[in-house]
């Protein structure tokens, strides 16, 4: 018989929680990121660097043996809060689970260290929007060489390695070097896609796509939960704190009952994602019930995180529709965030089938 999961931070997430975020309060003000997104180069990968290589981040669902930390998916949720919390411009989420976890599916020990060290950045070539049960694209396998285009990959610019799904059902490892890596308009300035072209490249097989791409995404989506608890949780602590110091007829605006009402809703639906968000983290590392558990999450998550960075837009008044206030980035975080490896819809009806509730 399961016993029930603890979802409360453990003394070691909380300590974890309070590295990363000291290490981002000094590294990644928002309006570096503002200036960084306005650049060539939207990635920071300096604090790229200091999360993985001096934190030892990007390694924590690498076993010991193989180069990692050993840690568990909730300590990377731990890591995703705080990380959604800054809008970080960092592949996290690309290379740390969705490359790392499809790579441990693979067993390919050698790419796996690199990877859990910070210093190889990899991503899986499947558009952001799949969904974990979704039908992926795959390129033509022709005399030992890949060819095709896939479109929406995620960090794809920072990566040193794509793990590309081919019509021969194996996944991949391409050097990113030996393919076209074309930006394409993204809502999220702080996570671009691109359109990845393979003109002939040469990639060495290293497992089953199939296998490894769902894995992957289940993780992604399970673990993009946490991510949009942080973009949440930002929104409304920031909204709370300016509505206690802005005053209108001489009294503070977060005085107003109508007010008061709207950040209360907030308050219970973000609490509410903090409950999701655990327990999908959870039954990730413990495998129980992770499908059902990961789809509950993003069925959830995604209005949520939207609804409450719309509210802090509208909450700031005129200072929150102008380019210098970060509350831009956190709104197109969350709607970027909100078909990202699937949509709420498609997670209520992958939870749908998993309970055997047919849809009308």
């Amino acid at each position: 018989m399961s016993t029930q999961p603890d979802l409360l931070y453990s003394e070691e997430e909380e300590a974890l929680r309070a590295a990363v975020r000291d290490l981002l309060t000094d590294h990644c003000d928002a309006a570096g990121v503002i200036a960084r997104t306005e650049s060539d180069t939207p990635h920071d990968l300096a604090l790229w660097k200091s999360l993985a290589d001096g934190m030892g981040l990007a390694g924590l669902l690498v076993p010991e043996a193989q180069g990692g930390q050993g840690a568990t998916h909730r300590e990377v949720a731990v890591v995703l809060e705080e990380l959604g919390r800054a809008v970080a411009p960092v592949p996290y989420l690309t290379s740390a689970v969705v490359a790392t976890e499809a790579l441990l599916a693979c067993g390919d020990e050698e790419l796996l260290g690199r990877l859990a060290s910070g210093r190889t950045i990899g991503a899986l070539a499947v558009g952001l929007h799949s969904a974990p049960g979704a039908a992926f694209k795959a390129v033509r396998l022709e005399n030992g060489t890949l060819h095709g285009e896939l479109t929406g990959i995620a960090d794809a610019a920072a990566a040193d390695v794509l793990l590309v799904p081919a019509d021969d059902g194996g996944l991949y490892a391409v050097a990113a070097d030996a393919v076209t890596v074309t930006p394409q308009t993204s809502l999220d300035l702080t996570r671009p896609l691109a359109t990845v072209t393979l003109d002939g490249a040469p990639g060495r097989r290293i497992g089953d796509a199939e296998v490894a791409v769902r894995r992957a995404l289940r993780s992604a989506a399970g673990l993009l939960a946490a991510e949009q608890l942080g973009v949440a949780d930002w929104a409304l602590t920031e909204t709370v704190r300016y509505l206690k110091e802005r005053k209108q007829f001489n009294r503070p605006v977060g005085g107003f009952q109508a007010l008061k009402h709207r950040l209360a809703q907030l308050w219970l639906e973000v609490v509410n994602l903090r409950a999701a968000a655990r327990a999908a983290a959870d039954a990730l590392a413990s495998g129980e019930d992770t499908d059902l558990t990961v789809a509950v999450a993003q069925a959830y998550a995604a209005p949520v995180a939207v609804h409450a960075a719309e509210e802090a837009l509208q909450l700031h008044a005129g200072i929150g529709m102008t380019w210098e206030h970060p509350i831009h980035l956190y709104l197109k975080r969350a709607k970027a965030d909100s078909i990202a490896y699937g949509t709420a819809g498609a997670h209520r009806e992958a939870l749908a089938e998993l309970v055997d509730l047919q849809a009308p």
